[in-house]
């Protein structure tokens, strides 16, 4: 009796690409997966009629590869697409899946980069080249012969093509190929002009069409945030600041960014661990352990790490990075909003992100909608409420347990009860004033912007103009401090903590010894202390912030 063998086992991948999609974290071929995987394996042209989000990238990316011999160094495989940003998307799909296929290479081929890199990759024998069709026909003009090894031919989103005008760029492409190709076509749509295509150019094809099922996670409130790649963590730790959760998981895309961002969020304090494919099993099954019952309240994971991972107290789920495709989005929120509960998936999306996003509105059949950072006053408002939510239920017997405590010691320090409390509510919050001030001074990105490497300080209004110093309003000093400039700014990925803290380490100072930063493009200004200034300054002298020299200097506003 022979092993029954299901998923992706059972489609006859190379063992090598179907390692590469167990990585990944894929468990279930989709639908058009399951019909035209065998289809292009075999051999046969083939119309498949699919909308994007039907997984129908590696519906023919996964075949190929397996088809395609990694020893023969020269183009074996062409997928065209209509756009420069889904040929990156499917080029990228195609290393993925071919990590475990040493000697295969991918080549994006699009028009606004430089030719000259593109034809030494095809001629250098790139075995997969993603093409648009207008840049490929420009190398066509160079070397008439660089498609002549083709065995594979795909025309990705061919209704697209069309409408985009590349009718006449596909017929050049189409003679520069060798006939005994196979030939796929993908298209959401089969209007006449592609019927007229498929009957000139495929050769008996088979069909394949699957209907768009909506996904519906209607428990779940979804909702993303614009975001630059570089400033996610930033945005992630302020989110978490107002955001209400039990317990939360994080999905990012690589084992290393699990530890990254874990370790950035044990050092704010959260009870937070890192998820991955390198954790042994017993330790992947302590730290469930450990967030369902509360020990954890933040796992930071990649989706193979995750699959299987049910636990009740999750409230929310954070796409810090955005999914390869729609079914892995609906897999990854399906950890909140589970047996009737509701739940909130946040998602950050990045510029060149922002096609995914309605993809995944589409396919899921809902909208997802815009929020911005919160600012400083929603931080400080999230963070008083914490507070106050853990002193309410101690006040309630306090007097009666410990007001004779209280007379004596206000007695025996000599203070008020208002100076007792203000004394034990500094150490509560760990030296937090818990002010407006103090929340700007320690957040960095601008609230409801995108956070760019060149965000600017809370207190910019706009960048310096070239060539000349920003005219502005002066601020006012506070009391008893000196204004010093740096000519570090925002430009140099310098956030106001990072002034902060290289201050207080190198100066030897207490956090309220330190005024009011301002964080402009060119450089930024800081309040430090007037009494003793200049020797504080030689303590500085050699600091360095982000690998360069802060070289503070008194500021005189002329």
């Amino acid at each position: 009796m022979t092993q029954e063998i299901g998923g992706f086992a059972a489609l006859d991948l190379h063992p090598n690409v179907l390692a590469a999609v167990i990585a990944t974290g894929y468990e279930e071929p989709s639908a058009i997966q399951i019909q035209a995987i065998p289809v292009i394996l075999a051999g046969h042209d083939m119309i498949g009629q699919a909308q994007t989000g039907t997984g129908k990238t590696a519906a023919f990316a996964l075949p190929i590869l397996s088809r395609i011999d990694p020893a023969k160094r020269q183009p074996q495989a062409l997928i065209l697409a209509p756009t420069r940003e889904l040929a990156l998307q499917v080029a990228t799909a195609f290393e993925t899946y071919a990590k475990q296929m040493p000697g295969v290479n991918v080549i994006a081929v699009y028009g606004g980069a430089p030719m000259g890199p593109q034809l030494k990759a095809i001629r250098n024998g790139a075995q997969i080249v993603v093409a648009t069709p207008g840049r490929l026909v420009d190398h066509l003009r160079r070397d008439e012969k660089v498609l002549s090894t083709i065995q594979h031919l795909v025309l990705d989103e061919a209704d697209e093509m069309l409408k985009l005008g590349f009718m006449d760029d596909l017929e050049v492409i189409f003679k520069a190929m060798p006939e005994s190709r196979q030939t796929v076509l993908f298209s959401a749509t089969l209007p006449h002009s592609i019927r007229a295509i498929a009957e000139k150019h495929l050769r008996d094809p088979k069909h394949v069409k699957i209907e768009t099922k909506t996904q519906t996670v209607t428990a779940i409130e979804q909702v993303h945030l614009m975001v630059h790649a570089d400033q996610k963590h930033a945005a992630v730790l302020r989110l978490l600041e107002v955001e209400e959760f039990d317990a939360l998981i994080g999905f990012v895309r690589t084992k290393q960014a699990t530890l990254d961002l874990a370790a950035a969020l044990e050092a704010k304090g959260y009870k937070a661990a890192a998820l991955n494919g390198d954790i042994a099993q017993n330790q992947r099954e302590r730290v469930i352990e450990s967030l369902k019952d509360g020990r954890l309240d933040i796992v930071i994971a990649t989706d193979v790490a995750a699959r299987g991972l049910d636990v009740p107290r999750i409230t929310h789920v954070m796409n810090v990075d955005m999914p390869y495709d729609p079914e892995s989005y609906v897999h990854r929120i399906g950890r909140t909003g589970r047996a009737g509960r509701t739940g909130r998936a946040l998602l950050l999306v990045t510029p060149r992100e922002r096609r995914m996003l309605q993809v995944i509105e589409r396919v899921t059949g809902q909208k997802v909608g815009e929020v911005k950072l919160p600012d400083a006053k929603q931080v400080l408002d999230a963070r008083i409420k914490k507070l106050t939510n853990s002193l309410a239920p101690l006040v309630a017997d306090a007097e009666a347990s410990h007001g004779e405590l209280l007379d004596r010691l206000t007695a025996d320090i000599g203070c008020s009860p208002r100076a007792l409390a203000a004394a034990l509510l500094r150490k509560a919050t760990n030296g937090q004033a818990l002010t407006l001030t103090e929340v700007e001074r320690d957040q960095p990105l601008v609230p409801g912007s995108s956070g760019g490497p060149r965000e600017r300080s809370e207190r910019t209004e706009r960048p310096d103009r070239e060539g000349s110093r920003e005219r502005r309003a002066p601020v006012p000093l506070s009391e008893g401090k000196a204004r010093c400039r740096t000519a570090l700014g925002a430009r140099d990925g310098i956030a106001a903590k990072n002034l902060l803290g290289a201050i207080l380490n190198e100066g030897d100072l207490a956090r309220e010894d330190i005024g009011r930063i301002q964080v402009r493009e060119s450089f930024s200004l800081v309040e430090l202390p007037e009494e003793g200034l200049d020797r504080l300054l030689g303590k500085l002298k050699d600091t360095r912030v982000g690998g360069k020299p802060l070289k503070l200097r008194r500021y005189r506003e002329d």
